[in-house]
């Protein structure tokens, strides 16, 4: 599906998939389409989901709103975990990350 990094490739698919749920309202595509999450790492005795993630820009309005939804969804999937996103910029976000899905929905549009 994606180019996540993770520790765990079975949780990490259950977590991709309530992230699908996060749009980027900007874009009107979900997050894990279009790249932005980078790393998906769970630690079993912490109880944490550790996720390094980007945004489209540096300056993204919607960036608080987006980490906040990322949060949400991974504890709807993970209620006994907490979530700490790690905003990093490096590399930055370009088109490229983009999904084969999230390219034809945006052609679509």
């Amino acid at each position: 599906m994606t180019n996540v990094i993770t520790n765990d490739n079975l949780q990490c698919t259950v977590a991709l998939a309530a992230l699908q749920n996060v749009m980027d309202p900007e874009i009107g595509l979900n997050i894990v389409d279009l790249g932005l999450v980078y790393q998906l790492d769970f630690d079993e005795s912490e109880k944490k989901i550790y996720c390094a993630m980007t945004l489209t820009t540096q300056f993204c309005p919607m960036g608080e709103s987006i980490t906040n939804a990322v949060k949400e969804n991974l504890k709807l999937s993970f209620p006994e975990y907490e979530a700490e996103i790690d905003l990093t910029f490096d590399p930055p976000w370009s088109h490229e990350m983009i999904s084969e899905e999230g390219r034809e929905f945006l052609n679509e549009q």
